[in-house]
């Protein structure tokens, strides 16, 4: 029989790592799932989260970072609520090196568990305004991973050369239940419609020329 080979997933609920949990399994992967509560308004997207993994039946599992709000406090506003939620991308929407933290974090488990390989949804439209979703920033990581734990763990990002509409495109055709995804950096019970997100997902579902299932607030 030919050994299956394990892969968890950084999944947060949304579109992006969706889409790379469904081209997983399509490839043959077995995949687990692992969600990080770091302090952030949005926790529904955990719930969301859970509900696509029971969908895809895999394993998932959901991590308590909540110290980190402590470290975010007065910088993001995806933590602190005292700062305003911007419509387009600016500095307040940022939560630095949290694809780091995340993968340091998911290293651990992988290297816990005798899991080999690390996805996370970083894609061509995020390049420009996040350095920690540069293909440069991931594989620099998976050369630190694999000094710290003595493994051939790898990390990628399978979509790190398209657009968030390709990726859409992408999902669908897997199967992606994108109706389940979230994206608002508020916390429900809907998407707000006028957060950066929330107007990315928008034009993302445009470009792509697919019916957005989303119901938002505005």
């Amino acid at each position: 029989m030919v050994r299956r080979i394990n892969c968890v997933v950084v999944f947060s609920g949304g579109p992006d790592s969706a889409s790379v949990a469904y081209w997983a399994k399509d490839k043959g992967f077995d995949v687990h799932l692992i969600t990080f509560d770091y302090g952030q308004i949005a926790k529904i997207e955990i719930e969301h989260a859970r509900r696509i993994a029971q969908e895809m039946g895999v394993t998932h599992n959901v991590v308590d970072l909540s110290a980190l709000e402590r470290v975010y406090l007065g910088i993001t506003s995806l933590v602190d609520t005292g700062i305003q939620m911007t419509q387009e991308f600016s500095a307040p929407i940022i939560v630095p090196f949290r694809n780091g933290v995340f993968l340091a974090v998911t290293v651990a488990y992988a290297a816990s568990v005798g899991v080999d390989t690390i996805l996370y949804g970083a894609h061509g439209s995020d390049e420009e305004n996040y350095p920690d979703c540069r293909r440069e920033f991931y594989k620099a990581f998976e050369a630190t991973a694999r000094l710290g734990t003595e493994t051939q763990i790898t990390i990628d990002a399978p979509f790190s050369n398209i657009t968030k509409a390709e990726m859409l495109k992408r999902g669908l055709g897997l199967g992606v239940p994108l109706h389940l995804t979230w994206s608002c950096y508020r916390n429900g019970p809907i998407h707000c419609g006028t957060c950066e997100s929330c107007n990315n997902r928008r034009r993302a579902f445009r470009e792509a020329g697919i019916q957005d299932p989303t119901e938002y607030k505005t």
